[in-house]
């Protein structure tokens, strides 16, 4: 941008060109900080790529629940792989930095809209595998996967997978039982990974990584 500031339609524009990358709209996010009505106009152009610059620059303190709820509605146009980005995103840089957001998360496990529900587990795994002290609802995170886990939906189920594996690698007295879990599951077994990323199944996961841990004390 170099320090011109572009109007809303110029930004969408470039934003939905051909060759724009994840790190061109990082940058461009670093250049503009926070512009909460320019993050609500192009999220109202329902791009991909405008929308997710829309949630590294809106006000995290204008957001509530009922605003989320109508940005995860509004997610429903966009391909899985796309709203999980999105929705990462917004949590990262956004729900995770204000603690009544991070409490509103907390309160999502149920939520009726599956995005909601897996921003929930997703937020559990990351205070995991962050190195953080694990909180002590994991015992009820184990229940829950143990009983849950193959009636939910595709990309929750993931996010509970996830959330599943850094439980087993980070809490060892849970970890048999979450590899029991994996088996009877049989959830991602087999599945092809690229080179150096780690298997989704749930007793590769786990003693992948912690090898992974055990070579880092």
């Amino acid at each position: 941008m170099s320090g011109v500031k572009l109007s809303s339609q110029e930004l969408i524009a470039r934003l939905n060109s051909q060759n724009i990358k994840f790190g061109d709209v990082k940058k461009i996010a670093r250049e503009i900080k926070r512009d909460h009505p320019l993050a609500m106009e192009l999220w109202a152009s329902e791009g991909f790529f405008p929308r997710l610059l829309s949630v590294l620059i809106l006000d995290k303190k204008q957001l509530n629940q009922e605003i989320i709820e109508s940005m995860a509605k509004d997610l429903q146009i966009h391909k899985p792989e796309e709203r999980n980005r999105i929705n990462e995103w917004l949590m990262a840089n956004q729900l995770m930095k204000d603690k009544k957001l991070v409490t509103l998360m907390q309160t999502w496990e149920h939520h009726a809209l599956p995005d909601l529900r897996r921003m929930f587990w997703y937020h559990q795994a990351r205070l995991r595998w962050t190195g953080q002290n694990p909180p002590e609802n994991t015992l009820n995170l184990v229940d829950a996967i143990e009983e849950r886990l193959s009636d939910e939906v595709p990309e929750v189920q993931w996010a509970m997978n996830f959330t599943g594996g850094w439980i087993g690698v980070h809490d060892p007295q849970f970890r048999e039982r979450m590899i029991a879990i994996g088996e009877r599951h049989g959830l991602y077994k087999g599945i092809p990974v690229p080179q150096n990323c780690t298997p989704d199944y749930l007793p590769e996961f786990i003693s992948i990584e912690v090898e992974k841990l055990k070579k880092k004390q």
